[in-house]
């Protein structure tokens, strides 16, 4: 039987506070946001237009993609990052360009001021317990013609005996309007909206191994809801 531990348990451990996946990575490049998620951030978001659009980066790491879009983004734009550890070194004030904030925070204690047109998430939700209640907060913060991008990896997400639930998880995830495209194990949401899932999460295994990106990466553990037309099987 694994020993499932709470999320406030899971911050404090070896593999969420080691977890260097996206401390390095930039906007454009080899190792950066545009070649994992398969667009620029910043382009989408210029061609987004609008006087003041946002991106919120949840698991932000070190914010050197937000740093360089700061740089080319519109005055208006505002650019927010989130991460458990935060950056290990203040980044440079961008001198001009679009408002830069780099917020030091778990995600389940924290919750924006505004709704955003572009939501990320470069592999952050591998160092999550409550994935899926990440991925809903997420898209209630999304403006309705916003666009929300996440690696998610269906392995990770399991039933209490340890059994796979990822099937019947990205069945209700398409169900509730998203798209997974599994060669870059990204899931996809255009247009905010309210998300129910009917999945009741009960608790994380830190001890869950290495996952596709070959890192360790945390297990996450849901039980079935009832729903109102019938009890859903994971």
């Amino acid at each position: 039987m694994v020993r499932l531990i709470s999320d406030s348990e899971l911050s404090a451990s070896s593999v969420v506070a080691n977890s260097t996946m996206n401390r390095g990575r930039g906007l454009r490049g080899v190792n950066s946001y545009t070649r994992e998620l398969g667009f620029d951030p910043a382009a989408w978001l210029r061609e987004y237009g609008g006087a003041a659009p946002g991106w919120l980066d949840l698991c932000s790491g070190e914010g050197r993609a937000l740093v360089e879009a700061a740089r080319v983004l519109p005055a208006g734009a505002e650019l927010t990052g989130v991460d458990l550890v935060g950056p290990l070194v203040p980044p440079p004030v961008p001198a001009a360009g679009a408002r830069l904030r780099l917020v030091t925070a778990a995600l389940a204690d924290w919750a924006p001021e505004r709704s955003y047109q572009l939501i990320t998430c470069v592999h952050g939700l591998h160092y999550l317990g409550d994935q899926l209640g990440a991925i809903a907060r997420a898209a209630s913060w999304l403006a309705p013609d916003g666009r929300f991008a996440a690696h998610f990896d269906p392995e990770s997400v399991r039933r209490p005996d340890g059994s796979g639930a990822g099937r019947a998880v990205l069945a209700a995830l398409r169900a509730a309007g998203f798209e997974y495209r599994a060669r870059r194990h990204l899931l996809l949401l255009d247009g905010g909206r309210p998300v129910a899932l009917p999945f009741g999460y009960a608790g994380a295994d830190p001890s869950a191994g290495p996952n596709w990106t070959g890192q360790p990466a945390v297990g996450s553990y849901y039980h079935s809801l009832v729903a109102p037309r019938g009890r859903v099987e994971l």
